[in-house]
């Protein structure tokens, strides 16, 4: 071990106390004893391999992250990490890529952890030809920074407010439970954005189920919703980090528009 590395027992109780988990907390949720836990972060006992994972389990640990653990206690690392042309992740691909198809006439994206845009369906182009900087459309293209740019749509987001602080909230919310300091860059360049005004902007009551995105556009204002989805048990790093992020029409003026623009 170099003077530099962390010890097992720091990992574990830097990710148990980010979960907001006490000792017995995290015990009673392994089913293990609270002294067997202690001894592990203490360094007094050295868990399994098994017990190891199973302890990542319990305080959901991204897969990323799990590896460093299996080193710290000296085994080798269990999860792959491929890149998305990886002839092994083509089932994935092909999934992904039927799920943003078979959204069309509306918008879908994926994205990886760092919110880069990794695939896009033929919806998502006619609602970026109001980008005035098209820097921000050069690969990679962050979907945050884009939608909340002040050369983004951000002119074009009639309740940007509202949108924004949805967006950062998310964000704040995926910053706490990684840690990833990529994440923390990117908050902070998004705060650094001049402050949206209020005044003028358009907010639908959905019930409190939702936060709309109302994005103007030459065919009309937009008004969509949004779901995530992701892939259910991977065992691989890139396909834990995928999110799918698919946009629905939240009336019938929406919809209509977005079917019309697919046929242009």
């Amino acid at each position: 071990m170099t003077p530099t590395a962390r010890s097992l027992g720091d990992h574990l109780r830097e990710w148990r106390q980010r979960r907001r988990m006490s000792q017995l907390d995290l015990a009673l949720e392994a089913e293990i004893s609270q002294r067997h836990l202690s001894f592990i972060e203490s360094g007094r006992s050295t868990p399994s391999r098994d017990m190891l994972l199973h302890l990542a389990e319990r305080l959901d640990v991204p897969l990323r992250d799990r590896n460093p653990l299996l080193l710290a206690a000296g085994f080798a690392p269990v999860f792959a990490e491929r890149a998305l042309d990886d002839p092994a992740l083509e089932p994935a691909r092909r999934a992904i890529d039927m799920v943003l198809k078979g959204h069309e006439p509306f918008p879908a994206i994926a994205v990886d952890r760092h919110w880069t845009l990794i695939a896009a369906n033929a919806a998502i182009a006619p609602l970026l030809s109001a980008v005035a900087d098209q820097s921000l459309l050069t690969p990679p293209v962050n979907v945050l920074r884009l939608s909340l740019h002040p050369h983004g749509l951000a002119p074009h987001i009639k309740n940007l407010s509202e949108w924004r602080a949805h967006l950062i909230g998310r964000l704040r919310q995926q910053f706490s439970a990684s840690g990833d300091p990529m994440l923390d860059k990117l908050l902070k360049e998004l705060l650094s954005y001049p402050a949206p005004k209020t005044a003028g902007e358009v907010h639908t009551d959905y019930a409190g189920i939702a936060v709309p995105l109302q994005l103007s556009t030459k065919a009309g204002l937009l008004s969509l919703i949004s779901t995530t989805t992701v892939f259910g048990t991977p065992v691989e790093i890139t396909l834990s980090e995928l999110a799918v992020g698919s946009f629905f029409p939240a009336d019938e003026e929406t919809a209509a528009i977005l079917r019309s623009l697919a046929l242009n």
